[in-house]
């Protein structure tokens, strides 16, 4: 498999928990404990791409590699791009996978299942789900994954919505929203316009569906919830004073 190379997105201006990827978390700032996570899958280098000098030195004091990139970017797989022709412009690293920077319980073996699934040529960006809990079916928030199955706990994504889908009885998927591109992917991703229904749902990945790219989904049993308000934080917090170690 082509050398797979992690990049964790971040920005300090977060619309709202601004400043989260500094955030206190027993002790430690929440970037690095994601990047802590994203060693311990042990898939490859990792790197943050960061907007703010605040959150390289962090990262760098952590002992991480760390990547300046422009404010201006308006998602993290426009920041991971970047990053990613300005440290590897020799293209060692044919995987990129997109840890996100407000994820710091995230499963170091879901990422190494999100880079399994690029053993098959044809995908060109792998991601994960899991199943929805009851809460979650209306919950916009909640971004749902509508996949053919083509083998045990693995999917290739049809569509994705905010909406309780598909329709009927069976189980719902909740997507997580950890990437793995192809180097090629990842670049023709980012050179295309925002498509119709990425805009409607306001879900990046539709663009790739649309452009006839294909995703397959790994599931998992669960995964938690990144940090999105001061209320995710304080529920991470209480995670890691219970005894939780990266």
């Amino acid at each position: 498999m082509s050398s797979p190379i992690v990049v964790i997105p971040a920005r300090l201006a977060s619309r709202r928990l601004p400043r989260k990827a500094l955030a206190d978390i027993a002790g430690r700032p929440m970037i690095v404990h994601v990047a802590e996570r994203a060693r311990a899958a042990a898939v490859g280098r990792v790197v943050v791409a960061a907007d703010a000098p605040e959150i390289l030195s962090a990262v760098e004091a952590a002992g991480f590699e760390a990547v300046a990139t422009s404010t201006e970017h308006i998602s993290g797989s426009d920041r991971i791009a970047e990053a990613v022709a300005r440290i590897d412009p020799s293209r060692t690293h044919g995987l990129v996978v997109n840890v996100q920077g407000d994820e710091p319980l995230v499963n170091a073996a879901d990422i190494r299942a999100a880079v399994a699934l690029m053993d098959e040529p044809t995908v060109d960006i792998g991601t994960l789900g899991v199943p929805a809990e009851p809460t979650e079916r209306d919950d916009p928030n909640a971004v749902k994954v509508v996949g053919a199955e083509v083998g045990p706990r693995r999917l290739r994504a049809l569509y994705f919505t905010r909406a309780p889908a598909p329709w009927g009885d069976g189980l719902l998927v909740r997507h997580v929203g950890l990437y793995v591109f192809r180097r090629n992917a990842l670049e023709r991703f980012v050179a295309l316009p925002p498509s119709p229904l990425e805009l409607r749902e306001r879900l990046e990945q539709l663009r790739a569906l649309e452009a006839g790219m294909r995703i397959d989904v790994a599931l998992a049993d669960k995964a938690a919830r990144g940090v999105d308000t001061a209320q995710d934080l304080e529920r991470v917090r209480s995670v890691f004073a219970q005894g939780y170690r990266t």
